[in-house]
């Protein structure tokens, strides 16, 4: 009897988490309205996935805009985006293309980060140390490299593009 409650709880709490509705309907506090700085055509293709997806609610293994992770939201972006499949775990992820340092990082490349001890992270590198990603706090969303979190937990960078 007890097994059944507590399944049935998970259950619950598992479809809660991955509700439809949307993190924010307008920009949250933490983000400002942003606008590229170059026309490069890799970063625009990006930033307009991003806004297809901003605001989505993260949920893990969440593969779509009624919930998605942080290496669900690059795969779907990349596919969206380039028309390129990769790997649907940050695990995987980060075997994929060539690694490049943090200095010469291009709109396209994949960002890892360690979270923990065998925890990654991944988003996609847009431009002037912006990148996207699915934060499991705020959902999709732009952020800094920059910032003090991001640049300590910084792991790799891959580049698939050419």
């Amino acid at each position: 009897m007890y097994k059944l409650l507590l399944l049935s709880l998970f259950f619950l709490l598992f479809v809660h988490g991955c509700s439809t509705k949307r993190a924010y309907k307008s920009f949250p506090k933490h983000t400002t309205a942003y606008q590229l700085q170059t026309d490069d055509t890799t970063a625009q293709k990006l930033y307009n996935r991003y806004k297809e997806w901003e605001g989505v609610s993260y949920c893990y293994g969440g593969e779509d805009k009624n919930g998605v992770d942080c290496s669900g939201f690059v795969q779907k972006i990349y596919k969206e985006a380039f028309g390129i499949s990769i790997p649907r775990t940050t695990h995987t992820q980060i075997k994929v293309g060539r690694r490049v340092s943090r200095d010469s990082l291009k709109a396209g490349d994949l960002l890892f980060f360690q979270t923990s001890y065998k925890g990654l992270h991944s988003g996609i590198y847009l431009e002037n140390d912006t990148f996207i990603h699915a934060s499991s706090k705020y959902g999709v969303k732009l952020s800094n490299l920059k910032s003090s979190y991001w640049r300590q937990r910084f792991y790799q960078a891959r580049r698939l593009l050419p």
